[in-house]
């Protein structure tokens, strides 16, 4: 995943409602719970984790029972110490009290919570980069580093990568969203190479050995709410020789895994690829700001988010205002320009007849009138002046070399490219003469995307002698 271009963008719940989820997260209120917990007699080590025989007690004050309390309330501890809500006094003596960020849980603002829970959220990734070190103790209770194969560096990246590549899968216009992604198709999606056709054996092998990995972390990820997991099922791993339980089916991939981030970790995720200098856009960020950030930001966002991104914006504007505005930073002759009028467009048929005398202004206007005239006609307004054929060329270029640069050579503007080829006796022989600094780019297409090899031809012969003219 490179940094040098935008994510797509995501919808976040309200920060009110990702802080409630966050105090509700089972790590986080444990974390709270053992820091209020803590008192005079409370003891650490040099590291800050409770002194062994100090873990009994804590996992009593967390209503903990069974083989796992005691590393469940030292996994709590180690939260509360780095996440600001238990101070470290005395590092001698081994002595804390309550931390400053521990107050901010019930009297902060929403973002103060969710700060604390980043913090949280950190050390629970930091603890899941780090391998299982059952077995590779020695006759002295050390651990025997010589037989860890372990890159902490590479480790952390992994699954750096893994949680990257579940963000694209939840926050793409054609993503799961709710639904959760199987532990296998995640698990290739940073074995497999993408140019690789068939997987081989040793490719499946990587690919079985990261599920594995991904199960213990993402066992480790759910308590503090970054995903919600479905495990490995159980029978999966064990010997081939033992008869299973009960009859599995082979074909349900739900076996295998399935995880998908909840809100809150969607919103952490973002958190983190905007730390790491990733452009991760959110559905909101532009309400507040200028009609041309709002056409310019949208340019590559997908048309339902682009959609919800605009309505945000207009919620708090009045119609005319807000259609003059659109107006005003549609206009341009840059590359960019034909694309912001489309959104233009677009946001102004969310926009309700109040706006009228706004598009009437601009009816004159070389590069908004034939929109201008659209909308009037669509809205049912009187007295709409018919196009000049000029005009109605200059918008047909336009309005192609926005959807080339929204699309690509999709089937949809191959649709319309055949569609203007035969509605227009002539199209080609009149088109190459508009003054758009895009007929030349939008002929070449034509020629490309339209499957009647004499009109394509036609198409590149008109590209040739726009470029001409333009002295290309």
């Amino acid at each position: 995943m490179s940094d040098s271009s935008p994510l797509p963008p995501v919808r976040l719940h309200t920060e009110a409602e990702l802080a409630r989820d966050a105090l509700s997260t089972p790590l986080l209120s444990r974390a709270a719970r053992l820091a209020r917990w803590a008192g005079p007699d409370t003891r650490v080590d040099a590291g800050g984790g409770l002194v062994e025989e100090q873990l009994p007690l804590a996992a009593e004050a967390l209503g903990l029972s069974g083989d796992d309390a005691a590393a469940d309330a030292s996994e709590a501890w180690r939260v509360a110490v780095d996440s600001g809500l238990v101070e470290i006094v005395d590092e001698e003596e081994g002595t804390v009290r309550a931390g400053e960020d521990l107050a901010l849980l019930t009297g902060g603002s929403p973002h103060d919570v969710l700060a604390v829970w980043l913090a949280a959220l950190e050390t629970v990734l930091a603890d899941a980069s780090v391998p299982d070190l059952d077995g590779l103790l020695d006759e002295d209770g050390e651990v025997d580093l010589s037989a860890l194969d372990w890159d902490p560096e590479a480790e952390a990246e992994f699954l750096d990568g893994v949680l990257g590549n579940l963000y694209l899968l939840t926050a793409g216009e054609d993503a799961p969203g709710e639904s959760p992604v199987p532990l296998p198709a995640l698990a290739a999606s940073v074995i497999v190479p993408s140019d690789m056709g068939e997987p081989t054996n040793d490719v499946l092998e990587q690919v079985s050995d990261a599920m594995m990995r991904l199960d213990d972390q993402f066992r480790m990820l759910e308590p503090v709410g970054l995903v919600e997991y479905q495990p490995v099922d159980e029978a999966l791993m064990a010997d081939a020789d033992e008869e299973p339980a009960a009859p599995v089916d082979d074909t349900d991939v739900s076996r295998y895994g399935m995880v998908r981030l909840t809100p809150l970790g969607l919103y952490g995720m973002r958190a983190r690829l905007l730390e790491a200098g990733f452009e991760a856009p959110a559905v909101g960020d532009l309400a507040d700001k200028g009609a041309d950030a709002l056409l310019d930001g949208t340019a590559a966002f997908p048309p339902a988010a682009a959609q919800a991104e605009t309505e945000q914006w207009l919620q708090r504007r009045e119609s005319l205002t807000a259609a003059r505005e659109l107006l005003a930073a549609a206009r341009g002759s840059d590359g960019g320009a034909p694309l912001r009028r489309l959104r233009c467009q677009q946001a102004l048929s969310l926009v309700g007849a109040s706006a009228e005398p706004a598009l009437r202004e601009v009816l004159d206007d070389a590069e908004l009138g034939g929109l201008a005239r659209v909308w009037l006609t669509e809205h049912g307004a009187a007295d709409v002046p018919a196009p000049s054929e000029a005009m109605v060329y200059w918008l047909t270029i336009d309005t192609v070399a926005a959807q080339l640069a929204a699309e690509g050579n999709s089937e949809e503007l191959r649709a319309l490219v055949e569609g203007l080829a035969q509605q227009h006796s002539g199209f080609f022989a009149a088109v190459w003469r508009v003054d758009h600094p895009a007929t030349a780019d939008v002929l070449e297409a034509m020629g490309r995307l339209h499957p009647d090899k004499k009109v394509a031809k036609e198409a590149r012969k008109a590209a040739f002698k726009a470029r001409s003219q333009q002295g290309g």
